[in-house]
């Protein structure tokens, strides 16, 4: 609950900060008046799609509104839950800027569900840049020879033009929100 907080008040500075209106603003997000009050002011849950929307309209990173941090990458980049903190690792990859990306072409979220029994993914490696949060569970992310042990509120970016998969870590399904920037 107390992070669904923070990231209402960082919705509320942005939209200050853009100058808009609450009427206006739960407008542009096409969400009922008093619905878009209750995510500014009540700490109700956000869809994953609205605060996409309000990145695009205020053109802020997603991973801004969601962590409080920014999104300039390298290879690699680790936010755990409830610390704000970021881990930098493989340096000498830049990233765009994430920001552009979320702002002109990004593809819909979508959620993954990982098994115990599974087999870990084949690694595949793709254009773009990828972004996963785990919602339930504890996934890994094997990247590069690396295995990223990544819990509940965890997220982490990277550059998939390395090869990587998921796999569920522990005796409890791990789902994950996925998105993946072209």
């Amino acid at each position: 609950m107390e992070e669904i907080r923070e990231i209402a008040a960082r919705i509320k500075e942005i939209r200050d900060i853009c100058g808009y209106e609450v009427e206006e603003f739960a407008g542009m997000l096409e969400v009922d008046l008093d619905t878009y009050v209750g995510y500014e002011e009540k700490g109700l849950d956000i869809p994953i799609s609205v605060i996409y929307k309000i990145a695009k309209i205020c053109q802020v990173d997603f991973s801004e509104i969601l962590t409080g941090t920014s999104a300039k990458l390298k290879t690699y980049q680790v936010v755990r839950s409830g610390e704000g903190q970021t881990a930098d690792r493989y340096p000498g990859y830049e990233f765009k800027d994430l920001a552009y990306l979320y702002a002109n072409t990004i593809m819909q979220p979508f959620l993954v569900t990982l098994d115990p029994s599974d087999k870990p993914a084949a690694l595949v490696s793709h254009k773009g840049e990828e972004f996963n949060l785990v919602l339930e569970g504890t996934m890994v992310l094997v990247f590069d020879d690396k295995e990223i042990i990544l819990n509940k509120g965890d997220s982490v970016y990277f550059n998939p033009n390395y090869p990587h998969g998921q796999k569920c870590y522990g005796d409890v399904p791990a789902t994950f929100l996925t998105m993946i920037a072209e």
